[in-house]
């Protein structure tokens, strides 16, 4: 569970949504550390097409906008950050490791960080 501002926030709720959009392959919603909401609520996307031909910051914005206008989904649930990479990091059973919050640390490619 993702605690943003006060307010608890489940990822299974937010990547249900972003799974109906036709651009994403794969979603993973993680909470990462912040100053002032305690946790911002990033979204870690893996699209279908490869990375050479995307304008990362407008499907930031497209994604942001399918939040925005669903219904499925509260405004202060929305992914204030977008993460377009490669792959997600995943156990041996294939589960993602949510617990790998720490962009920096993560052993995968980041094509392109998208704050919204």
């Amino acid at each position: 569970m993702i605690i943003s501002g006060g307010e608890n926030i489940y990822p299974v709720e937010v990547e249900t949504v972003l799974d109906g959009h036709e651009a994403i392959d794969e979603v993973a919603v993680v909470g990462i550390d912040d100053e002032r909401w305690n946790q911002i609520v990033t979204a870690f996307v893996i699209i279908p097409e490869g990375p050479e031909d995307i304008d990362f910051s407008s499907l930031g914005d497209q994604l942001d906008t399918y939040c925005r206008e669903s219904d499925d989904l509260a405004n202060f649930k929305r992914p204030r950050k977008y993460v377009f990479v490669d792959e997600l990091v995943k156990s041996n059973v294939e589960k993602v490791l949510r617990w790998k919050r720490d962009i920096d640390d993560l052993d995968i490619k980041v094509c392109e960080i998208s704050n919204i």
